[in-house]
């Protein structure tokens, strides 16, 4: 990763285990939602490429004229780390708790980039 474009923090940002908890309690019940967001806390950070995420979770990227991709864009362009993505594994498929924008805006700049993630 230290040749990524993208600079990513060591761990996850604790204001996005809060955005997985307020996107999962709307797919499952809150109690549900709270025990994917804890397995996402105990989770080690490892990696998996852009389009091997988007792939399992049978999303499209954003493109880069998304809103939420265009301000991670500007963090990037003003040198700040972003926090690595959040993966629910949960049935019938995996699914991105939080970093959807991430993902995105690293699969517009390579598809094969390295994206560090939690899967839970």
């Amino acid at each position: 990763m230290s040749n990524s474009p993208i600079k990513w923090l060591k761990d996850v940002a604790e204001h996005d285990y809060d955005a997985a908890d307020n996107y999962l309690s709307l797919k499952f019940d809150a109690k549900h939602a709270a025990e994917i967001v804890d397995r996402l806390k105990q989770a080690k950070v490892t990696t998996r490429r852009a389009n091997d995420i988007l792939r399992a979770t049978g999303l499209s990227p954003l493109p880069l004229t998304d809103p939420g991709v265009q301000r991670d864009l500007l963090k990037l362009l003003n040198g700040e780390k972003l926090s690595p993505v959040l993966v629910s594994d949960q049935k019938p498929g995996a699914d991105i708790a939080d970093g959807y924008h991430r993902v995105s805006l690293a699969y517009s700049i390579d598809p094969f980039m390295t994206v560090p993630l939690k899967v839970g």
